[in-house]
């Protein structure tokens, strides 16, 4: 599992003695004892012409697990460096532990709230255990990626379709959990599961789109409709405080005759309010 340290070994060896009688067990090993010697010395004459068969090179990343007459040799996995290989009797097998990015092909998932989308994903993985990786599964690297693909469409398949777009780095981590569970006693670690794509049909991208869209212009009737109300407010206070003194209408259009001469205009156009008159008409009366 991703936070706990996994139990030292993964592997389990077949009993033996299923099965067969011990006179035929004693009659294999005192033959398999045989084939040994015979072996050695084999390699013996034929030296220094059989190292070019026996010895192997194996690199840093690589690690070998070599069955004797069918049975896995003391000391488990062997690498890296020279190794030591008896012919006819040994059977080697490399195993690769650098990691492995495989992507998942796009899955049709059918969510939690009967929407169909497509989903791919990235898996990281690696092979921890190279005596468990060839003892307890067929082809390791296989299984895990049809695991993979499996447990992707199962973990998204509870899912609505808000939580695929919304809860991406969860799904990640529910799938990279329940994936390595899986490979546990297969001898794979699970290093990290990424969702990559989710793709949504072409009809429900424009229903959402058109959603959206409305949404934003409701949204922005909203804030202008309160812009205006604001801007109400202040021309009422603005007006209360011009009515209170009527020595600030003409500041104002002081000020408004100023910012027009300020562009250069040939024609000013300068409205004069009837306030300006009452002094005049009085002295006529």
């Amino acid at each position: 599992m991703s936070g706990k340290e996994r139990s030292e070994p993964q592997w389990v060896t077949p009993s033996s003695n299923q099965d067969v009688p011990p006179d035929y067990e004693t009659i294999g090993t005192i033959f398999g004892y045989a084939l040994v010697v015979l072996s050695w010395i084999l390699i013996i004459i034929t030296f220094p012409f059989s190292m070019c068969v026996c010895l192997k090179v194996i690199k840093e990343y690589e690690r070998v697990v070599i069955f004797r007459i069918g049975r896995l040799v003391f000391g488990g996995a062997r690498g890296p460096g020279m190794i030591f290989i008896i012919p006819c009797i040994d059977t080697y097998r490399k195993i690769d532990l650098r990691v492995v990015s495989y992507a998942v092909p796009p899955q049709e998932i059918l969510s939690k709230d009967s929407v169909t989308v497509s989903v791919d994903a990235v898996v990281y993985f690696r092979t921890s255990d190279p005596i468990a990786s060839v003892n307890n599964v067929d082809d390791a690297i296989y299984s895990t990626k049809l695991l993979a693909q499996t447990t992707l469409r199962n973990a998204l398949g509870m899912k609505t379709l808000t939580e695929m777009l919304t809860e991406r780095e969860a799904i990640a981590q529910l799938c990279e959990t329940i994936l390595d569970e899986g490979t546990e006693h297969w001898g794979v670690k699970v290093e990290r599961v990424e969702v990559k794509d989710i793709r949504l049909p072409q009809q429900l991208t424009r229903a959402m789109a058109a959603e959206a869209e409305a949404a934003r212009e409701a949204r922005a009737k909203v804030v202008a409709a309160e812009g205006e109300q604001k801007a109400s407010r202040a021309l009422k206070e603005a007006a209360d405080v011009i009515q209170a003194n009527p020595v600030a209408l003409q500041l104002r259009h002081l000020q408004a005759l100023s910012s027009i001469a300020a562009e250069h205009n040939s024609t000013i156009v300068f409205p004069v309010p009837v306030e300006m008159f009452g002094a005049f008409m009085k002295k006529e009366n």
